[in-house]
């Protein structure tokens, strides 16, 4: 578990280098939306998904807010966060379902505008129809944990190729 936790806190860490210099510093933010800076997700999270931090650090004790900007049909297996996560959608329709296994027929549709709370170890899992964007708010060190640890896409990664058949 704590490997998967310094894969996602390391990939944030390069996200939060992405973020603008005004986040450096414990002042005021004004950021508009031409203004963010995306950076690919952390390895833990499936290719394709697009991170902003927009300020704090999510892999340092303490609050930080960033967003996740998905592809439609892109899913997230079955996993929990160390701590409370508030989700915000801002553009497209993000599907939460609660449980160990990511069953599409019994998720909650949140729309554009919509707000959902999960509260620490919550099992859930989640999907995209359309390009979404999702606003989290979390206290840090943040981190994800699948249920089914094969689900995580940075274990594929660093696996090493099957040797070819001869």
């Amino acid at each position: 578990m704590r490997n998967r936790y310094i894969s996602f806190a390391a990939g944030l860490g390069v996200a939060t280098l992405l973020a603008t210099a005004a986040a450096a510093d414990s002042g005021s933010i004004y950021m508009n939306p031409g203004e963010i800076k995306w950076g690919d997700a952390p390895p833990n999270l499936p290719k394709g998904a697009r991170m902003a931090v927009l300020s704090g650090d999510p892999g340092k004790e303490g609050y930080w807010c960033g967003r996740l900007k998905i592809p439609s049909g892109y899913k997230i297996a079955a996993h929990w966060h160390s701590t409370d996560e508030d989700l915000t959608v801002i553009q497209g329709t993000f599907y939460l379902g609660e449980g160990d296994k990511l069953d599409m027929k019994n998720a909650h549709a949140i729309k554009t505008g919509g707000f959902h709370h999960l509260p620490a170890k919550t099992h859930h899992y989640a999907w995209a129809k359309g390009e979404t964007v999702v606003q989290i708010n979390a206290k840090g060190p943040f981190d994800l944990v699948y249920i089914n640890p094969d689900d995580d896409p940075s274990k594929k990664a660093a696996a090493p190729a099957a040797a070819p058949k001869k």
